[in-house]
């Protein structure tokens, strides 16, 4: 399990979205993306940022395509969790194995009425929790 930090709600200054790219809400997406093999290293949230670190075969990473893509579904636990899987496709045919590092703007994850909730990387099988 990774821990995470949040943004200060309470110095009135919304927060600036430095994000890398959004991340998107689909349940087809979620089931159909590509899923081409990689290997999460590392979770850690930044405000609204999660930043993942991750490794795959191939030359050296600048034509994969990457989305962090959530299942659309919310828990029913305390804290409530949803499902994300971080979607790869690598057409790359080189040996190597390349670390990329990018970020996700998770904010649209965020439940009403509620302060944070945990993050299940499915294919990482690793949880991190995102407070607000």
């Amino acid at each position: 399990m990774f821990t995470s930090c949040s943004n200060d709600d309470d110095n009135g200054t919304p927060p600036v979205n430095n994000c890398d790219f959004d991340t998107i809400i689909s349940d087809d997406l979620y089931a159909n993306a590509p899923s081409d093999q990689l290997s999460i290293t590392d979770l850690s949230i930044l405000d609204d940022c999660l930043q993942i670190t991750f490794s795959a075969s191939g030359c050296d990473g600048n034509s994969w395509v990457v989305k962090l893509i959530d299942s659309g579904e919310i828990s029913d636990s305390s804290p409530a969790q949803r499902d994300l899987r971080l979607s790869l496709e690598n057409n790359e045919a080189c040996t190597a194995v390349p670390s990329k590092t990018y970020t996700f703007d998770i904010s649209e994850l965020q439940i009403p009425n509620d302060s944070e909730v945990n993050l299940n990387i499915t294919n990482s099988d690793d949880q991190i929790l995102y407070e607000y």
